[in-house]
């Protein structure tokens, strides 16, 4: 391996490494709740994206793409849809570790890549080959097995497989540059999240910077935020696309050791089998390029531009 690709390499698991380890970040901030959380992440991301674009020397890029989106109607709709994309999924996650139910996000990010397939499927016309479609079936099964024994719960995986698709999906059909775009997206959000956060200062509710501990947690979520969105884009640039996707199961593994080793969340024999089925799964889809088939899908082992957790 050359030194670009192996710098690659560790930028990307260093990216997924930080992913997966963000539920013991968002634990720290137990107390707040998942709103206000999710308030401040969203201002303070805005905030330090847009010094670290400024940094980059990407400012003309990121006014020229504002004013594109001005008068690109089908093209702010994306970008806005891919605001509440991101914004919701995030305030799932944050939600679900602050309520014990790390687990249930670990699944919701193994079944990720698959949803990306059947999303490019659906909306981009890619095709599966046939060993793909049975990764997309025994992922199906896995799912099924926990939605018939804890019905409702599994909302929060599927919650979160399925707004990051979508939000990978937006950020495809827009065609944006990754730091760019998250830029805009929080920027959206920004006025919603301080008129919010205002609000609960004038109620004398909430958390406002001081030199707290929980303060300056959550005016870290920004740079916390955008720390793996940087190594992660310095691995996509140098990396082949089958090894990058390959990295992108070492966030929901941290999780899923995260919440039942350390967090000692219940481990259920429904559990085992479906985890069992869709680590299966992936296996299979990862190796459906090599297996025997008549098509391989053009979007074969592509990662989402991160993870939202």
């Amino acid at each position: 391996m050359r030194a670009e690709q192996r710098s690659g390499l560790l930028s990307a698991i260093l990216a997924f490494t930080i992913w997966g380890l963000f539920p013991v970040y968002w634990k720290l901030l137990g107390a707040v709740p998942a709103d206000e959380i999710l308030a401040h992440r969203i201002l303070w991301s805005f905030v330090f994206m847009r010094l670290l674009v400024a940094a980059l020397g990407m400012s003309a890029g990121f006014r020229a793409d504002l004013r594109e989106l001005r008068g690109q109607r089908e093209k702010f709709l994306l970008v806005a849809a891919a605001a509440v994309l991101i914004s919701a999924n995030w305030f799932i996650f944050i939600w679900a570790v602050n309520k014990g139910r790390v687990l249930e996000t670990s699944l919701g990010y193994y079944i990720n890549p698959l949803v990306n397939v059947l999303l490019g499927v659906i909306f981009l016309r890619e095709r599966m080959n046939l060993w793909q479609k049975f990764a997309i079936f025994l992922a199906a099964l896995g799912v099924g097995n926990l939605a018939a024994r804890f019905g409702a719960a599994l909302w929060i995986s599927l919650g979160l497989a399925f707004s990051m698709g979508l939000y990978g999906l937006c950020k495809k059909k827009a065609g944006m540059n990754a730091f760019i775009s998250i830029t805009i997206e929080t920027l959206l959000l920004a006025p919603l999240a301080a008129l919010y956060l205002g609000s609960l200062y004038c109620r004398g509710e909430g958390f406002w910077p001081d030199l707290s501990l929980t303060s300056l947690l959550l005016l870290s979520g920004g740079a916390v935020t955008a720390a793996p969105l940087i190594l992660f884009a310095n691995g996509a640039n140098k990396l082949p696309l089958s090894t990058l996707g390959m990295t992108q199961y070492v966030c929901p593994t941290l999780t899923f050791l995260l919440g039942t080793v350390i967090y000692s969340e219940p481990f259920t024999d429904a559990h085992i089998v479906s985890f069992a089925l869709i680590w299966l799964a992936l296996a299979v889809f990862s190796l459906s390029g090599r297996l025997p088939g008549k098509e391989r899908a053009p979007g074969h082992n592509r990662p989402s531009s991160g993870t939202g957790a």
